[in-house]
């Protein structure tokens, strides 16, 4: 069944931020006495906000310096503004929704600026006809539903008639929170934690356009 709408996750689903990202956390969580693989990171920390990987990170033992939230803002933009690269082809997707009919929005717990800055070095800005939803400048990120929600409400499109794509199971949980299927992006294969909030997995976003219809 053709969706409503389509709401999307922005690191991981539509620009490949989210790896540099981790690679970066990780290192500086080992600076500062937290040792962590990376696929640990991505099993507990993704899809929350930098404050909220502070608070966890100290909660077990990592000793962060009180100004680290916003320095990590800063080289983090700064990495980003060099070269951030798209998922590999979302721009597809976006074209069939557009040839669809389908409206879409932005759902991510990242910064309007960092939105600005991954999505406007690829000309995307507008695809999104001003439908870039931050959770943290609304004050309820995911895992809460409210973003999710904000953005149906905005699309004019009724929660229960939207999808959500993401990669993380904090995204998956607020849709579902929401009322909104999910379909969950998982390149690298299995991802148990998205699929256990309920996300159906898929492993290449050339088969997204089949998987909603359009």
């Amino acid at each position: 069944m053709k969706p409503g709408a389509v709401i999307f996750d922005c690191d991981g689903v539509v620009v490949d931020s989210e790896h540099p990202t981790l690679v970066m956390i990780r290192d500086d969580l080992e600076r500062y006495g937290l040792p962590m693989t990376l696929e640990a990171l991505e099993a507990g920390y993704i899809g929350g906000t930098v404050e909220t990987v502070a608070e966890k990170a100290r909660a077990n033992g990592a000793r962060l310096p009180e100004d680290w939230v916003a320095e990590f803002y800063e080289r983090m933009y700064a990495m980003l503004r060099a070269s951030v690269p798209l998922i590999s082809g979302i721009v597809d997707v976006l074209d069939a929704l557009d040839s669809a009919g389908i409206p879409f929005a932005m759902g991510s717990n990242g910064t309007p600026e960092k939105m600005q800055i991954t999505l406007g070095q690829h000309g995307l800005i507008g695809r999104f006809r001003g439908h870039l939803y931050s959770g943290q400048a609304l004050g309820r990120p995911k895992p809460a539903p409210d973003l999710f929600l904000h953005a149906a409400e905005r699309l004019g499109v009724p929660a229960a008639d939207c999808v959500v794509v993401e990669d993380s199971p904090a995204g998956a949980r607020a849709a579902r929170a929401a009322g909104m299927r999910c379909f969950g992006y998982a390149p690298r294969g299995a991802h148990p934690a998205l699929a256990a909030e309920g996300a159906v997995l898929f492993n290449d976003m050339a088969e997204l356009p089949g998987i909603l219809g359009v």
